[in-house]
């Protein structure tokens, strides 16, 4: 199941090439994952503060600017232990020019402890639902 969010390009992201600025394509994936935990865990409160990134990476395929509209469609491509990886595709609204395609795995972790812990089975159970079943959020 495809989980779309929508950015929208601010002046400020962008650079002296007139395009938006490398670090942006972050802040606008942050975003996305950010929308897809809220829809996703809105019951459970308790998952908030509960994940970190553990890595992230972004190839970037074309430019984008100023004004513009960014679609984000965002995946959960795997389901590890105590992680699960999200894999994003960024297009120019209306559009199918593909703009940035991206992956982030997020850890469940303890801070008390300072390690990762096992995802808790209800939340494996969620996530499991979403890509399975295609759940609608």
């Amino acid at each position: 199941m495809i989980y779309k969010s929508m950015v929208g390009i601010r002046f400020s992201e962008t650079d002296m090439a007139g395009h938006v600025n490398n670090t942006s394509y972050f802040i606008y994936l942050e975003e996305a994952r950010g929308k897809f935990f809220r829809d996703l865990f809105h019951s459970q409160e308790n998952t908030l503060g509960r994940f970190i990134l553990a890595s992230t990476k972004c190839d970037f395929i074309s430019q984008a600017y100023f004004g513009q509209n960014l679609l984000i469609e965002t995946t959960i491509s795997k389901i590890g232990t105590s992680s699960f990886t999200f894999s994003h595709r960024v297009y120019v609204e209306g559009t199918d020019q593909l703009v940035a395609a991206s992956e982030a795995v997020v850890v469940h972790f303890n801070y008390e402890r300072q390690k990762s812990e096992a995802l808790p089975s209800e939340w494996r159970m969620m996530l499991e639902d979403y890509v399975k079943k295609g759940v609608n959020l």
